[in-house]
């Protein structure tokens, strides 16, 4: 009686939503859409991709235009030593050149030698003739900026791959742990009924007392067996539930009307070979694209080291004018008058270190590689492990299915001999329990099979919002 309140309690409070709100049916499509809205895990994936544009944008500042102001003067003792006013633009190409032009105003009495008397102006170009020629520090940073941003992406997508992972594993955990609940409450009222009809035929003195204890006894057996079916589906629903956010970041339970969809729960749908797979894998599973990002990468720092190994050879020159902008005469006599260049020479002698730094890019491009191999036949392994149990898990269903329907036979027989005086309550409700079990066996090879199925494709990184 105390099992009989309690099991009634819980009931009251699953279904007090359902005589209030139409039931509605809560799919896995309805499930995971709300995931990639709201969930943080999901939001912090977009974050990765916006994290790395950030960096790009970052990696492009290296090109911005560089505008500099110089002024200074000196006024002692009533004399004017000097005064400096220098304004320059400079323009950083990814070329690898430099282009720069600028104005001067410069006077005074103790003037630098060197320094141009006057207004002038200049236009110059700064061009690295060895080291940075090809690539240099500004050049690589924007080349793996762009790498990252793509390899970013490639990290979302492996993300929501795990996210959706557990999601679906949750969510086919609740639709069997639903189906189980509605069995046993199904056999529950099954025995109830059972058991107001041997208490009638007790009292028209066609059946013994124990028959309606046997009768009791199965009552209570088929509630126990529900409490503890009501538990697990609630357990299964909490998890659920960790899944499931509001748009204002804040987690929430599913209404007590939301019911799970158990039609597609009892569908079986064909999957690919598991060559077809392994092949979409190779293309599309974020796990292993990140690897091929991640050596795009380090051939762009293997091509900067492998400057190191260059001398630094840089030409400068600048034409000058007088006055601001004002050529006259712009001719090669101009040309030959009006010019300022210089060149830089440097080579360390045994270049041991840029000899390590490159070595060293190359070992890391060698070891990724074989990172990458490996990578690629643990999930080639996973997809096959996981498809081979699917293969197994179907073969099973069918054969639970088939024993089910045995079972129910000989159930309905012995049903029909009882009507007729020729068995007993306790063959019949033996005969159930078999049922029951096979029943629930059928339950839980279903999950494995949806578990199984999205495990393929989780192991293949193909789960997609």
């Amino acid at each position: 009686m105390q099992i009989r309140i309690l099991l009634s309690f819980f009931i009251i409070n699953i279904h007090s939503a359902s005589s209030q709100s139409t039931l509605q049916i809560f799919s896995s499509e309805d499930f995971t859409a709300q995931i990639s809205k709201y969930h943080p895990i999901a939001k912090q994936a977009d974050i990765i991709v916006d994290k790395a544009k950030a960096e790009l944008l970052n990696s492009r500042g290296n090109f911005d235009p560089i505008v500099e102001f110089d002024a200074n003067k000196k006024t002692f003792d009533g004399k004017n030593y000097y005064y400096y006013l220098n304004q320059e633009i400079k323009f950083p190409t990814r070329a690898g050149f430099d282009i720069k032009t600028g104005i001067e105003n410069n006077s005074g009495d103790y003037l630098n030698s060197e320094i141009t008397n006057g207004q002038s102006s200049y236009l110059g170009i700064e061009v690295p003739l060895g080291k940075g020629l090809l690539i240099d520090k500004r050049r690589a940073t924007l080349r793996q900026a762009k790498i990252f941003r793509e390899q970013s992406e490639q990290e979302r997508l492996s993300i929501i791959n795990d996210l959706l992972f557990d999601a679906y594993n949750d969510y086919y955990q609740w639709v069997g742990a639903y189906q189980l609940f509605k069995v046993y409450s199904k056999y529950v009222d099954n025995a109830n009924i059972r058991l107001r009809l041997v208490k009638i035929s007790l009292e028209n003195g066609d059946r013994s007392i124990a028959d309606t204890v046997e009768a009791f006894a199965q009552v209570q057996n088929y509630l126990l067996h529900q409490s503890d079916a009501l538990l697990k589906l609630n357990n299964a629903k909490f998890d659920l539930c960790n899944h499931l956010w509001s748009y204002n970041n804040k987690p929430y339970q599913l209404p007590s009307y939301f019911l799970p969809d158990t039609i597609k729960f009892l569908m079986i749908s064909p999957l690919e070979t598991p060559e077809n797979i392994i092949e979409a894998s190779k293309n599309q599973n974020p796990l292993l694209r990140s690897y091929d990002f991640k050596l795009k990468s380090l051939n762009v720092e293997k091509k900067l080291k492998f400057q190191g190994l260059l001398p630094s050879f840089n030409l400068q020159a600048n034409l000058l004018s007088k006055n601001y902008y004002q050529p006259s005469n712009f001719n090669g006599a101009y040309l030959q008058n009006n010019y300022k260049w210089g060149i830089n020479f440097k080579v360390p002698l045994f270049l041991r270190q840029a000899r390590g730094d490159y070595a060293n890019a190359q070992l890391k491009i060698k070891e990724t590689s074989l990172e990458l191999i490996r990578k690629q036949w643990q999930v080639e392994n996973k997809i096959r492990s996981y498809y081979n149990e699917n293969t197994l898990i179907q073969q099973q269903l069918v054969k639970v299915q088939n024993i089910y329907q045995n079972y129910f036979y000989l159930l309905r027989n012995e049903e029909l001999k009882f009507k007729q005086g020729e068995s007993s309550l306790f063959l019949i409700n033996t005969r159930e329990m078999k049922v029951l079990d096979i029943l629930q066996k059928e339950l839980e090879l279903r999950v494995k099979y949806f578990k199984s199925k999205y495990a393929i494709e989780w192991a293949a990184g193909l789960l997609r919002f």
